[in-house]
């Protein structure tokens, strides 16, 4: 898995492609926390385009990146989230807390 980040105005972007797995999850999270971190953006894409398999650990990866930017005062979008993904996400329900975009 690829992980491609941009920054504009307040705004990160964070760009997944290839496959996101329980191996890759741990860390991907790590990595993404250290964005996070580093750049304290006041929003946050998670821009799903290149992704074209992922598991129940990507609701982890999700709703972790949630929690953070909530702590940070600042909110997550997911975007352009393929098929497959789009499955895994709509049987979880997490729509219901965070604004997904296909």
């Amino acid at each position: 898995m690829k992980l491609t980040t941009t920054q504009e105005s307040g705004r990160l972007t964070l760009a997944l492609s290839g496959e996101l797995d329980h191996h890759e999850a741990k860390v991907l999270i790590r990595e993404l926390e250290e964005k996070l971190d580093t750049v304290m953006p006041r929003d946050c894409i998670l821009d799903l385009g290149g992704l074209k398999f992922m598991d129940s650990s990507g609701i982890a990866v999700i709703l972790r990146l949630h929690r953070r930017m909530n702590a940070l005062g600042g909110r997550l979008f997911v975007q352009n989230v393929q098929s497959q993904p789009m499955r895994v996400l709509d049987a979880s329900g997490i729509d219901r807390i965070i604004e997904i975009s296909a």
